[in-house]
């Protein structure tokens, strides 16, 4: 499927690429907090495309999850996902958001020592995302029972070099979990974006040539 074809789709009011499935559908124990579809993301507000909070993948991106939350699962783990299928219409967004500067409401929180024109230049934002082609997530490690989030070292999202996978400054025990999440997904077939701690691509990817535009919801996945 060309690009042109998963976006007229979208347009046209299709639910979404065969091959696409809800996590939760596959997993219920892996942890959601999808906020794009909240406020509490670096544009300050819910992001278009995301109609509901819920994480859609390919559905051998969302098996590989499953497999690695079991495993983490029995040294006392767990997965929290903070965004999994992301539409171009979202990613459209970011842009726009990311070239207003005006609007520095979230920078305290997100983008505290790097100025927001650079943000683009320095590949923070992108036109393009992997995520709209179904394989790739943003996720953290959890601490069972419970579900408290481990220190990664950052936040999700902290457009920083401190948000780098092997950045030494982060100190031991959150370069420790960002290690041990990455090993988890890597023996499941995920690979790591070095520049963020959190961002993993399962390889291969069901849809490698295709950016997806139908909107974040249950149905979209539906069969």
């Amino acid at each position: 499927m060309s690009v042109v074809v998963a976006l007229l789709g979208a347009l046209l009011g299709g639910s979404a690429a065969p091959g696409f499935v809800a996590l939760s559908e596959v997993d219920p124990t892996i942890g959601q907090e999808i906020r794009y579809a909240s406020a509490h993301n670096f544009t300050g507000r819910p992001v278009a495309g995301y109609e509901e909070p819920v994480c859609l993948l390919a559905r051998p991106a969302a098996e590989a999850l499953r497999r690695a939350q079991r495993q983490l699962s029995r040294r006392g783990y767990g997965l929290l996902v903070y965004d999994c299928y992301r539409p171009q219409r979202a990613v459209d967004a970011f842009v726009r958001w990311a070239g207003d500067a005006e609007d520095r409401s979230a920078k305290a929180e997100f983008y505290l020592r790097v100025d927001k024109a650079r943000l683009i230049p320095e590949g923070y934002i992108a036109p393009k995302s992997g995520h709209s082609r179904g394989s790739t997530l943003d996720v953290t490690l959890v601490a069972l029972p419970g579900g408290r989030p481990l220190d990664m070292g950052t936040a999700f999202d902290f457009f920083d070099p401190l948000s780098h996978t092997d950045d030494p400054r982060v100190g031991v025990r959150a370069h420790a979990h960002r290690e041990l999440l990455g090993r988890a997904l890597a023996a499941q077939g995920f690979v790591n974006l070095p520049e963020e701690w959190w961002h993993f691509t399962y390889q291969p990817e069901a849809f490698p040539h295709t950016y997806f535009d139908f909107p974040v919801s249950v149905s979209s996945a539906a069969r």
